[in-house]
């Protein structure tokens, strides 16, 4: 395959995973296809130093970086979950507690709650970023949300 083949196919197979994130994050639908066009133009660009990886979770670095870039050059802030999402009190949450809590974390839960709640993945973003199903993904993050509020010792429903 060359690679105007293979971008074609990745353009073709994840345009509305890339496209269906960035209007999640940007709510204008004209600002996320334009976010959208200029990841793949990325994408294309960095095709040759890609390393073979999960399609869904590279195009969606990309896209989570091409946001950034945005809302750095446009100075605009992104909104950030509630504390409640994460299972901490609303107004009571000092940053260094949350940190401290998800460090004490395994690892996939950490990175399960970091994907979802301070990057803004949906849970179909990251189970097509891991390769596993959906409901697989729905109930690790509960797990993963359980954990942390055991952690940070916030009582929880089991």
């Amino acid at each position: 395959m060359t690679g105007g083949i293979i971008i074609e196919d990745l353009y073709r197979e994840h345009w509305p995973l890339v496209c269906g994130f960035l209007l999640r994050r940007t709510r204008d639908p004209h600002l996320a296809e334009d976010l959208a066009q200029e990841t793949f133009v990325k994408a294309t660009r960095a095709l040759l130093g890609w390393r073979g990886e999960n399609p869904a979770a590279w195009l969606l670095t990309i896209a989570r970086n091409v946001l950034i870039d945005h809302v750095r050059r446009g100075r605009r802030e992104l909104p950030l979950p509630e504390p409640d999402e994460l299972g901490a009190p609303p107004l009571h949450v000092a940053a260094l507690d949350v940190r401290d809590a998800l460090d004490r974390l395994p690892e996939q839960h950490r990175r399960l709650l970091t994907l979802v709640y301070f990057e803004g993945f949906s849970l179909v973003e990251v189970a097509a970023m891991t390769g596993r199903k959906h409901a697989s993904i729905k109930t690790a993050v509960w797990r993963a949300r359980a954990a942390f509020a055991d952690v940070y010792g916030v009582p929880h429903d089991r």
